[in-house]
């Protein structure tokens, strides 16, 4: 399923127009981002849990080469599912 898709079963779902429902996918992803920017969790009941983990600079190689290469620090969002949507897709 892509974001098209995704639309067109929220505007079905919930009786609005794609418009409508495409105005509020792009909210809750704009708000899903600024929450984890500020490094604050987003946690749906049942759903699961966004959140944000620091990954610490180290040491890789280019497989071609066999080179050393350094590879930034950076954060990395993660998503741990809820027990409702483990039980569903189980």
């Amino acid at each position: 399923m892509n974001k098209s898709d995704l639309i067109s079963k929220m505007a079905a779902d919930a009786s609005i127009t794609k418009s409508q429902a495409t105005e509020a996918l792009n909210s809750f992803l704009s708000s899903t981002s600024g929450a984890l920017k500020k490094g604050d969790k987003l946690i749906l009941v049942g759903f699961g849990t966004f959140s944000v983990s620091k990954r610490a600079a180290r040491t890789g190689r280019n497989p071609r080469t066999g080179a050393e290469i350094k590879i930034a620090a950076k954060n990395v969002v993660k998503f741990k599912a809820g027990s409702d949507l483990s039980k569903k897709v189980n």
